[in-house]
């Protein structure tokens, strides 16, 4: 929950995703007001006499920020109360929030070296503030090598684009057993496909952008951590810098969260579809997606998510098969972005940032009828190896 939750009661952990989501974040009744409020806008507040109350400027505390960040507070670590949620501008915001706010000059701090293509600028900025780096893979638990005397574990499971899992728990256990604060990057999995809080971690931090909000309209991020300490640095950071977000994109993004449980179910499902339906094709090849049983990380994955999220990706035999099979999708769209309701997919390698072959393809699932994306892949596939 939010710094200003006051008496609001916990909703009861065993109520299912699809309740908690229509229900998260809302006020108590009130006759003759809206269920949702709407958005606030305000760059102040009526504050006569001394400063007090939640409410006194807009860069510090918004109300609409208040709803929303209870609400993702309630799917992030349901039935827990104490839980504090920062809303952001982005993900990125979100991200670097954590790791600017807690780490100082001389730390070390640990990153995935195959996560989002993001991450090498910020270990730019990290290293210029004197602030050491090391990194190691997400698989097999790889990060563990390089713990000792870390101030902060950053692990992103599954990573992005590569879709490699880690154990949570096993690297949590191992760098608390050190002193080494764990956030773990939600973004792929969203709070209903894992919940790192419960895992273990100290941060759960992730893009609300993506899965989360669904409809590709809305650029957010977030913070969820249980400890008032680290959850106050977080806050102060984002009022130094001023990375919040805006109240119509705080109110939408929480709008969209009562049909998450409605689209990750439909997405995770065409995910799995599409990544069975590409299994046994000769011309793709790499093929990952944790709820693929034959996936090296299906095991670990299995153990801690309780969905495996909408993103496969594979490769493609060169650099023009993936351009031809991009130009002949129909109903999946090229973007760069991944989680929402109509399916996406691109070349990743055109970005430059990922270590990946010149064909990776990145392909979300969207929510749309099963049978209809099936036959899009499929039949853009078949025109891209003929060469037409």
């Amino acid at each position: 929950m939010s710094e200003h939750d006051g008496a609001t009661a916990v909703p009861d952990a065993r109520l299912g995703d699809g309740t908690l989501a229509v229900r998260a974040g809302l006020p108590e009744p009130v006759k003759n007001e809206p269920t949702m409020p709407g958005p606030v806008f305000a760059a102040h507040f009526h504050l006569p006499g001394d400063v007090e109350g939640p409410y006194t400027y807009g860069r510090d505390t918004n109300p609409t920020w208040t709803l929303l960040e209870q609400a993702i507070g309630e799917l992030e670590a349901p039935g827990q109360d104490g839980v504090h949620t920062i809303a952001f501008a982005s993900g990125m915001a979100a991200v670097s929030a954590v790791l600017l706010s807690q780490a100082r000059t001389g730390d070390t701090v640990v990153l995935p070296s195959d996560g989002y293509q993001a991450l090498p600028l910020l270990r730019e900025q990290l290293e210029a503030y004197g602030i050491h780096v090391r990194t190691a893979p997400t698989g097999e638990d790889a990060q563990l090598a390089v713990l000792d005397g870390a101030r902060l574990l950053w692990i992103e499971t599954p990573s992005n684009p590569g879709l490699d899992v880690c154990d949570v728990r096993r690297l949590v256990d191992a760098a608390h057993a050190g002193g080494t604060l764990v956030a773990v990057d939600n973004t792929l999995a969203t709070p209903l496909g894992q919940r790192p809080l419960e895992l273990g971690a100290d941060f759960s931090v992730a893009s609300g952008t993506k899965g989360l909000t669904g409809h590709g309209d809305v650029l957010l991020g977030y913070v969820v951590c249980r400890d008032p300490e680290l959850a106050a640095g977080v806050r102060r950071w984002r009022k130094i810098v001023g990375a919040i977000p805006g109240p119509m994109e705080a109110w939408l993004a929480h709008r969209s969260l009562a049909t998450i449980q409605l689209r990750c179910r439909r997405q995770w499902a065409n995910a799995l579809a599409v990544a069975e339906a590409l299994a046994d094709r000769a011309d793709v090849s790499g093929l990952r997606y944790p709820g693929l049983p034959a996936d090296p990380s299906h095991k670990t994955a299995a153990r801690q998510m309780r969905g495996f999220g909408s993103v496969v990706s594979f490769t493609l035999p060169d650099r023009a098969h993936a351009e031809r099979f991009m130009a002949a999708l129909h109903l999946v769209e090229d973007a760069t972005s991944f989680g929402g309701v109509r399916s996406t997919a691109e070349r990743r390698g055109r970005w430059g940032g990922d270590a990946v072959p010149e064909g990776f393809i990145r392909f979300s699932a969207g929510a749309e009828d099963t049978e209809d994306l099936l036959q899009d892949v499929l039949r853009a596939l078949d025109s891209a190896g003929t060469g037409a």
